[in-house]
């Protein structure tokens, strides 16, 4: 093989070493997540709505936490409690990072959802937890912008109702972007898991 030959050959093998090598970065750089990876994503961009004390509220307000959002509603039988008690106990198995951790309870019920009864409902779980609530429409509008289906379903009695749900939350990191969406029945430990990578600056 001549001399020219040789730089050739050298050259393809530095630059196959190379794109190894940033691959390799990339993979290592890019967080695994236990929930579903939506970074990037261009929906659920903020949550305009009221909370139980008149002050209309944006996710930049809880910027350097990582805020999870949730939909639902205080007469949920099973999965909104559930939701929020494993939120809790995430906040507890973070320790001293607990206060980084910022749950967002969206009501889908305003006829009876009311700020006291919110209040009163997420007291029940932690008084840090921040509950939202607003017109029908106001409603309406931030669901579909997360994609999130909610529909009254009619009681046995006369004028009760449930309301059938997306069931999920939502992960947003320090700086507020969307990250992560967790399935319902992930559990608090997976949940866990991935606030503190995001809080390691995932």
């Amino acid at each position: 093989m001549d001399k020219r030959g040789a730089l050739r050959v050298l050259g393809a093998f530095g630059a196959a070493t190379l794109t190894f090598t940033l691959s390799a970065c990339k993979g290592e750089s890019k967080p695994k997540f236990q929930g579903v990876d939506v970074t990037g994503a261009e929906y659920a961009k903020d949550i305009p709505l009221t909370d139980v004390n008149g002050q209309k509220r944006s996710l930049k307000d809880f910027s350097g936490k990582v805020v999870a959002v949730f939909f639902g509603y205080t007469q949920c039988p099973d999965v909104c409690p559930t939701t929020l008690q494993e939120l809790l106990e995430v906040k507890q198995a973070l320790g001293a990072d607990g206060n980084k951790l910022q749950a967002v309870f969206v009501s889908l019920d305003p006829e009876r959802d009311t700020p006291e009864v919110l209040k009163a409902y997420l007291a029940n779980f932690d008084e840090s937890f921040v509950g939202l609530h607003g017109t029908p429409d106001e409603i309406a509008a931030v669901a579909k912008d997360f994609k999130i289906f909610f529909k009254k379903v009619p009681g046995k009695a006369e004028g009760t109702y449930t309301l059938d749900h997306s069931a999920g939350t939502y992960l947003y990191d320090p700086q507020g972007r969307l990250r992560v969406y967790e399935r319902y029945g992930a559990g608090p430990q997976l949940l866990t898991q991935d606030v503190k990578t995001l809080l390691g600056g995932a």
